[in-house]
């Protein structure tokens, strides 16, 4: 009896060892009561029933960023008046930017400026829909904002975007030191984020004082335990079968999608500025972001990660008026404060 037992345990450990895959039965994922009505709000919609219906042309890409961005658009005029901030169009070295100004400058920061870097899977979100991060940023951090709208398909590939950010870090290095600027955005933006230091790393360039990349997607080749564990949980991404994936690697343009200035996942982070990185607990990138900050630690980079309650992908800038926004952007802006010379 004894060697049979021995003998069950010993399999058993062995699978355990080669590990297998797991089937999850259906269940219900209630609305948590332990954050704001905003927020329960957001946690509480339906997943978009088109999450699935991806462009097969370019007029249909074009037709999909024209709809977002409209989208996005019509809640700007809100969301400037509320956080007291003024958005500007300019040119900086030759790249199209939003200049995003608050009513009140913290005394502290009147010789700093932030670079944000949107989001949108690479194809979405340009033009002013490229500002509504910035403005929150701006709104409570009471930072001064250059928001990058840089190229997208099927204007340009890759590395387009990358080359803009390079275009307009150079061009801000003009009027603002590199210790008192920082770096940030969201899903494609902080991905951006961390592949810009990859590339000003590259190229010998100063670096910025401190980043913020949120929720990057920083593994284009799909490895990530909550691409499976929060699939049909997030309900912004949805899944994998979304068109987030197809429309980055439209913007990749037949390109290794390990290539770190793709995936900064594959880049060497030895010397990357302090970065913090926030999340959420039903977000599919929540491994991604992660993993990030792993392997920042593992470089020795001070790193920070804020991972909030029932937020899916990129729910901390959704609603300027939840109070889980505002101690999102707060960290980020006390993070900035710490790391950033005056």
């Amino acid at each position: 009896m004894l060697k049979k037992s021995l003998g069950t345990i010993m399999v058993l450990a062995a699978a355990v060892a080669i590990g297998q895959d797991r089937t999850v039965p259906a269940r219900i994922l209630p609305v948590p009561t332990d954050v704001s009505p905003q927020m329960q709000a957001i946690v509480g919609r339906p997943i978009p029933p088109n999450f699935d219906v991806v462009p097969q042309t370019i007029a249909e890409w074009v037709a999909l960023q024209e709809a977002y961005n409209a989208s996005v658009v019509q809640a700007l005029p809100g969301q400037e008046q509320r956080l007291h901030v003024t958005v500007e169009e300019r040119r900086m070295a030759g790249v199209t930017v939003f200049a995003v100004t608050p009513d009140r400058v913290a005394p502290e920061n009147r010789d700093r400026l932030l670079i944000h870097i949107h989001g949108g899977c690479y194809v979405l979100g340009g033009g002013l829909a490229a500002t509504t991060e910035a403005v929150m940023m701006a709104g409570i951090g009471h930072y001064k904002v250059i928001s990058v709208d840089y190229r997208m398909p099927p204007v340009a590939y890759f590395p387009a975007a990358l080359d803009d950010l390079v275009a307009v870090w150079r061009e801000a290095l003009k009027g603002y030191r590199a210790d008192r600027m920082a770096v940030f955005g969201s899903s494609a933006g902080g991905a951006l984020t961390l592949e810009m230091v990859l590339r000003l790393k590259e190229l010998g360039l100063p670096l910025p004082a401190a980043i913020a990349p949120g929720t990057p997607m920083s593994d284009l080749t799909g490895v990530g335990d909550s691409f499976a564990a929060n699939a049909f949980v997030d309900n912004v991404l949805v899944s994998r079968a979304s068109a987030c994936d197809p429309a980055a690697q439209l913007y990749a343009h037949g390109h290794d999608l390990k290539d770190p200035l793709l995936s900064p996942i594959f880049g060497d982070m030895h010397g990357f500025p302090p970065a913090i990185l926030t999340t959420g607990t039903r977000d599919l990138l929540l491994s991604n972001t992660v993993r990030t900050h792993r392997k920042l630690k593992d470089a020795g980079v001070e790193a920070e990660l804020n991972v909030f309650e029932a937020m899916s992908h990129a729910n901390y800038s959704v609603d300027d008026t939840a109070p889980e926004t505002h101690q999102a952007f707060g960290d980020i802006a006390r993070f900035f404060d710490k790391h950033l010379d005056k």
